[in-house]
């Protein structure tokens, strides 16, 4: 696990979600990015940083290959819009993973399935960072709940930034309408939260938002935000 180097941390929780990716940037610059898995939060922070604040920074996508086709298209009216230039770590196909592992991997193992398309892929993406912006949000499960403005991962060497992590789902929202931001229509049929195909379901009427990821067992995150430490916020 790696050690959180020195950062001197003001009072990150005090700010407003432009304001953190603002100090963000002039702590890390480009040795920050952004990663995008085309949900709601993604509109908003893509919008944020460079439609709003202009940021020059990398955009890191990780595509499983098991994306809803709303979500790549999402994904192409977004990288139109901001003229986006993604990076993202080579996966294995589908049909690689069948031969390895089986088919339908994320039937029997979706701990497995996850590791492999999702958690180790980001591990070599954000090896060249020293910062990773993320759209974690408070309010989206009890997994979440604890989540900072600024953390550092032990995981992945890398501090996390996490701008709207005390927005709600109704901010999130208002200002993709208000600034006529592209965003996944799944969104208003039903499905709060948007993973993979095989493992995604809409939701029920009083459900958690992400009741619908991984229905019918006990897995509530993919796991690429495991491994997270506090850090105690400090002037000195």
């Amino acid at each position: 696990m790696a050690t959180a180097p020195a950062l001197r941390l003001p009072d990150v929780e005090a700010m407003t979600a432009e304001e953190a990716l603002l100090w963000a940037y002039q702590q890390f610059g480009d040795r920050m990015c952004l990663t995008c898995s085309w949900q709601r939060q993604s509109s908003v922070l893509v919008h944020m940083v460079f439609g709003e604040l202009g940021l020059k920074i990398p955009v890191v996508e990780l595509d499983t290959q098991l994306f809803f086709k709303e979500t790549y298209e999402t994904r192409d009216r977004l990288v139109e819009r901001y003229g986006l230039t993604l990076e993202g770590p080579e996966v294995i196909t589908v049909a690689q993973q069948a031969i390895q592992e089986g088919p339908n991997l994320w039937e029997r193992d979706p701990d497995r399935c996850c590791h492999i398309r999702k958690v180790e892929p980001l591990e070599r993406a954000l090896a060249p960072y020293d910062a990773w912006i993320t759209g974690i949000r408070r309010e989206q499960a009890l997994t979440r709940a604890d989540a900072k403005r600024v953390e550092w991962s032990e995981r992945y060497g890398v501090w996390k930034i996490q701008p709207v992590v005390d927005w709600d789902a109704k901010r999130v929202q208002a200002y993709i309408h208000v600034n006529e931001i592209p965003y996944n229509p799944l969104h208003d049929a039903g499905y709060p939260s948007i993973g993979c195909m095989p493992c995604t379901r809409p939701v029920l009427v009083g459900e958690d938002e992400r009741a619908g990821r991984w229905s019918g067992s006990d897995k509530l995150e993919c796991g690429i935000h495991g491994n997270t430490r506090l850090v105690k916020e400090s002037n000195d």
